[in-house]
């Protein structure tokens, strides 16, 4: 994966007040850490992060972060992490993860399908997503966004489990590999009394309704 660069800057205030703050001028602050040096307390700008996010399509790739004003400009990341409000969806917080270009990086990616599969196509069956995210190996360089799986000759009962993928060139997809990833479940039958019950509201005839009426009976007892 080709790296983003990603302009970031230094963060002096780290109390809770000090980051909504920087929230509503439009900040996200956020944190670089890892072996190579000691962490530190970062912001960015909202706009350009979240444009960033949209063109790269997920949140696991790597990133050429510039900080200004620090003795070590350049610094070469993984997008470690990117909290979100659970209510409103925005970001509240980015983690950087700090790595050297030449050091393998172990991380999750998304698994995605393509193709229609044959036992969803003729057999009427249910393509089931079972893993969503694999645990992979590789250089920075070679993270992929997300690794695709072609699940076109899955028929009705088959599954797809992780020994069964062919990661992308410089890729070691870690994990059990009897583990499923994708499956064809048959479709789910009628029992014979949910059948029975569904029959007989089907054939229900409506049954008339009479309004009361408000009129007085002849025989009313008068006052």
């Amino acid at each position: 994966m080709k790296s983003v660069t990603l302009s970031v800057r230094l963060r002096t205030a780290t109390r809770r007040s000090a980051a909504k703050k920087l929230r509503s001028e439009g900040r996200i602050p956020a944190v670089i850490y890892g072996k190579i040096a000691t962490p530190q307390a970062l912001d960015v700008d909202r706009k350009e992060f979240e444009k960033m996010l949209q063109h790269a399509g997920s949140e696991h790739f790597v990133l050429d972060l510039v900080i200004a004003d620090d003795p070590r400009p350049d610094r070469f990341a993984l997008l470690q992490e990117v909290q979100h409000n659970p209510l409103t969806g925005s970001i509240l917080h980015v983690d950087f993860h700090e790595v050297r270009r030449d050091e393998k990086v172990e991380v999750e990616v998304p698994v995605e399908a393509i193709g229609e599969a044959v036992g969803v196509k003729t057999g009427g069956g249910i393509l089931e997503h079972v893993l969503h995210n694999l645990h992979v190996r590789c250089l920075p360089g070679d993270l992929p966004a997300a690794i695709v799986v072609d699940v076109t000759n899955l028929v009705l009962g088959q599954s797809l489990h992780i020994g069964d993928i062919v990661p992308p060139k410089g890729v070691e997809i870690l994990g059990e590999k009897e583990l499923s990833v994708f499956s064809i479940s048959e479709p789910r039958a009628l029992t014979s009394e949910t059948a029975g019950e569904v029959a007989a509201e089907e054939t229900k005839e409506p049954v008339a309704t009479r309004e009361k009426s408000t009129e007085k009976k002849p025989d009313d007892k008068k006052d």
